[in-house]
């Protein structure tokens, strides 16, 4: 059942970033509202639908999405796909260990995290084993030290190995606090059913895991374009912040690619402001943020964007993304957007009804969040 609220602190007075703490984003989660697998169906999820310029909400459903964008809106996914970048390692003294390949370098060369970092260094070798059976898979090697505690490292049997080649030998990447291995469900449902060939994410566009084909026909049907971009999602997005103080947060690189059919969509109502936009999940957010100079996008390039109080947003009208971590980049983007007393107050409320948190939880619909007047 919809309900609506009135306004709370949507007129608070705007906040410096400079001046703001980690601290400032924490809230309370409990535990069991972290979802530890997806919903029955990709698109039973809930959805809580927040109007930035008004401070109200209310409570519905994903499959009411088409309704709820203007019709003739422009959505714009990431199409990345998710690849099975976790491996799990045999060092040579016995030890266990783990690497998340982050990036191909070519020839079987990747950058990584490895784990533990401090057996795992330049020299070391260790083999890439299945984690139920045992069985050998293929030989890992540390070859260099990275900035932000990286590795160089190469992967192979008799020869290099390609990221085709390390999906059938890794496991999906699933977050930290989802507690079981990768298997056959999410092999499906960790991935959007309009996920490219290609692309190198080790962690999926979230917002992304709800749409049905039958979800993205409804959006056309209501005249709403479905125009893809890809942000290969990294540390960046899912690196947690350890600097107390927000401006001495530095985000981690990550790269991105718009389709020459999407950017010759996008760019006329980018300049003027001639249909709605909205972003599914921030990841495109960032990516379009990261590609408009005011003009143009941008074909390729990487960001290092973070999305922060005082951030002045130049591209989606519209925000659909998933409930995110406390004290995370992500939910200092949520309360750019809203504001931080509106994006609490709603994350308040989002624990007190039940909602299912982070990657397989329910969603957040943001109405009207820019682009900010010049």
């Amino acid at each position: 059942m919809a309900s609506t609220r009135d306004c709370i602190g949507c007129s608070s007075p705007k906040r410096d970033a400079s001046l703001m703490l980690r601290s400032d984003f924490h809230f309370d989660l409990p535990p069991e509202l972290i979802a530890q697998h997806p919903t029955a169906d990709r698109d039973g999820a809930r959805l809580l639908v927040v109007d930035a310029r008004t401070g109200t909400w209310s409570h519905r459903a994903i499959r009411e999405l088409p309704g709820l964008v203007p019709a003739g809106s422009l959505c714009v996914p990431n199409d990345v796909r998710v690849r099975h970048a976790r491996l799990f390692l045999r060092r040579a003294g016995g030890g266990a260990g783990e690497a998340l390949l982050l990036r191909s370098l070519g020839g079987g060369t990747f950058e990584a995290l490895v784990k533990p970092g401090a057996r795992l260094k330049p020299g070391a070798s260790a083999t890439v084993v299945d984690p139920v059976s045992g069985a050998d898979l293929a030989r890992l090697d540390i070859l260099a030290t990275l900035p932000e505690g990286l590795r160089t490292v190469r992967v192979h049997a008799d020869h290099g190995l390609d990221w085709d080649e390390i999906d059938r030998i890794g496991r999906l990447p699933l977050p930290p606090y989802i507690d079981h291995l990768a298997d056959g469900e999410d092999e499906t449902r960790y991935q959007t059913v309009f996920a490219a060939r290609e692309g190198e994410a080790v962690a999926a566009p979230t917002a992304g895991l709800h749409f049905t084909p039958a979800l993205i026909d409804a959006l056309k049907a209501r005249g709403c374009g479905w125009h893809p971009v890809r942000l290969h999602v990294g540390l960046g997005t899912f690196r947690p912040m350890t600097a107390e103080r927000l401006e001495d947060h530095a985000m981690h690189e990550e790269r991105f690619e718009i389709p020459e059919a999407t950017a010759e969509v996008l760019e006329p109502v980018l300049r003027n402001r001639a249909q709605p936009l909205l972003c599914v999940g921030t990841t495109a957010l960032r990516t379009l943020e990261g590609a408009w100079d005011g003009s143009r996008l941008a074909r390729s390039g990487a960001t290092r964007l973070f999305i922060t109080p005082g951030y002045r947003l130049r591209t989606a009208d519209h925000l659909l993304t998933n409930f995110h971590l406390p004290e995370s980049t992500l939910f200092v983007l949520v309360s750019t957007l809203l504001g931080l007393d509106l994006a609490q107050a709603a994350y308040a409320e989002a624990v007190r009804e039940r909602y299912r948190f982070f990657s397989y939880g329910d969603a957040m619909l943001i109405l009207n969040v820019g682009p900010s007047p010049a």
